[in-house]
């Protein structure tokens, strides 16, 4: 596990690390308590990326795309049993990076049982800094 203590402006540094830790995509699954920055990182990752389109959270849409190697989700509202039901599991199977934020402990065994490069950053709220925790599914 890495642990990483960052302000807002210094995302850039995970983002260097989860490419490193996925260097051909995969998917990064988020956890944190509501507005830890699950989004944030997701737009600092695809900053880094170079996707200019603004990044916002997919909590209603469930699914927002930004280029070609760029995916976004959110189980908050809907879980994993609809995730699967409504085909999105399939779409992991895209080329690219995979953010899922609220993902759970059954979608990473799930991953990993299916082979799916796969790493997890539990995100912990602090008033100036975040305390990012990486770990492999």
């Amino acid at each position: 596990m890495k642990t990483f203590t960052l302000a807002h402006d210094e995302l850039s540094v995970l983002a260097q690390e989860i490419e490193k830790a996925l260097p051909k995509g995969g998917v990064v699954i988020l956890s944190g308590d509501l507005a830890a920055g699950k989004t944030t990182l997701t737009q600092a990752f695809a900053t880094y990326l170079g996707e200019e389109e603004a990044v916002t959270s997919p909590t209603f849409s469930l699914q927002q795309c930004y280029g070609k190697r760029l995916f976004h989700y959110d189980l908050y509202n809907k879980g994993l049993e609809n995730f699967m039901r409504l085909g999105l599991l399939e779409e992991l199977e895209k080329e690219g990076y995979h953010l899922i934020e609220w993902g759970t402990d059954s979608l990473r065994e799930l991953l990993v049982c299916a082979g799916i490069a796969t790493i997890h950053i539990s995100i912990e709220k602090h008033e100036n800094s975040r305390i990012y925790r990486m770990s492999n599914a």
